[in-house]
């Protein structure tokens, strides 16, 4: 890519992602608390029923329009995928990037979902975390029709079609993927890091850098003790909490990162941090000499989503594209611009194909995306990531108190 900013670090600059100062899951702050608080307060909407389904979709037509929200830096500039689905399919499209933090947007959404209203949007991307399940819980976001998804039926991975927080792919379809593992600057570390241990070693005391999200340390936290964070007890958070407030109290942290993180890694003001895969490859690509890991006890794996809003005015367009972006062909596309971790394999074999084309400075960048598991992790690396523990509102209460404590002392 010849790109003046790498697409990780410009989205870094305008917003929470890649991966944030207002913070991507559960907004650290009251404001982000508030906002999860206001989202739930309606009834909870029930599995949706297999004939209520079928009848939703029946009534519903193609309009040859789509509306699709997203992320900063989530499309290539030309929106060269997008003018292609538009000439295949003839619908028309506006693809606005709106969305900066998801506590942020659900807060937006939540009032006028709850009235019944349209959001204007047809297709909107959140990551799993509090606001996604909140979605899911509230009935405000449409279940789709399988029958509608060839495409992502057929070439999404595995892994990718049995998630915890949306099991069988009733609500969402992934859009792209992410690691949280560590990473270190080999011209100060001169060891070959693998646990999630050296985060808590006397000897790097000053120079660790972790992340001041609640879910993001606490999984951390959790992996330290050997715990499974999917699986965590209220008993687990405080013993993680306890962890992470020693190694706070040891002097051992320099400092609580958002997305800046990068930088003091780069820079050498930390040696050793937490941190987010997109983040480190794009610094990899540049030359710098930044290493990561996915540690031995484990990292974490979070995904951006695509869904469709409850009354949202094209729903039939919105699923053909959601769908049309599993293309193979059309996946590599965006996963060479995103540049973090595709949910459709053949990717990595078209890039291969691609690369064997290509000559100098293009066909470097290629080679490393194809040899990267940060785009894309082996089998042992899959086996070792975990998501979030799902919170129940009230679970909200005890969980992020625990870890805020921690970060924000």
């Amino acid at each position: 890519m010849n790109r003046s900013l790498n697409p990780a670090l410009l989205r870094g600059m305008t917003q929470a992602r890649t991966r944030r100062d207002a913070f991507r899951i559960a907004g650290l702050s009251a404001a982000g608390l508030a906002l999860a608080a206001c989202g739930v307060q309606g009834k909870k909407a029930e599995a949706p029923k297999t004939d209520a389904v079928k009848d939703y979709w029946a009534k519903q037509t193609k309009h040859g329009r789509v509306v699709f929200a997203n992320w900063p830096e989530y499309m290539p500039e030309d929106q060269a995928p997008l003018k292609k689905f538009q000439q295949a399919t003839g619908i028309s499209y506006q693809y606005k990037e709106v969305i900066n933090e998801n506590a942020e947007f659900f807060g937006k959404l939540d009032p006028v979902l709850r009235a019944g209203q349209s959001s204007g949007f047809d297709i909107v991307v959140m990551t799993n975390g509090i606001q996604l399940q909140h979605m899911i819980e509230l009935g405000y976001a449409t279940p789709l029709d399988h029958a509608k998804m060839p495409n992502f039926l057929a070439n999404a991975g595995d892994k990718y079609k049995e998630r915890s927080y949306d099991p069988g792919n009733v609500y969402t379809m992934p859009y792209t993927s992410g690691v949280t593992g560590i990473a270190y600057n080999t011209k100060y570390v001169d060891e070959d890091i693998k646990s999630i241990g050296s985060l808590f070693d006397p000897k790097y005391k000053g120079r660790v850098g972790m992340m001041n999200d609640a879910q993001e340390i606490a999984n951390f936290g959790m992996f330290a003790l050997g715990l499974d964070p999917e699986k965590s007890t209220e008993a687990d958070w405080k013993q993680a909490g306890e962890k992470l407030k020693a190694q706070r109290d040891a002097g051992i942290v320099r400092k609580y990162y958002d997305q800046s993180y990068i930088d003091a890694v780069s820079k050498g003001d930390v040696w050793i941090s937490m941190a987010w895969s997109g983040d480190v490859f794009q610094r990899q690509l540049a030359g710098e000499p930044v290493k990561f890991v996915v540690p031995e006890e484990g990292g974490t794996i979070w995904t951006d989503n695509m869904l469709i809003p409850k009354n949202a005015a094209n729903p039939v367009d919105a699923i053909t594209l959601m769908d049309y972006l599993y293309q193979p062909a059309v996946a590599a596309e965006l996963d060479e611009f995103i540049q973090y971790v595709t949910p459709v394999p053949a990717v990595q074999d078209l890039l291969r194909e691609k690369a064997t084309k290509a000559t100098g400075e293009g066909k470097q960048s290629l080679d490393q995306m194809v040899e990267s598991p940060l785009m894309f992790p082996s089998e042992a690396e899959y086996a070792k990531l975990r998501t979030y523990v799902k919170l129940s509102t009230a679970q909200e209460q005890v969980f992020n108190p625990i870890f805020q404590s921690i970060t924000q002392a």
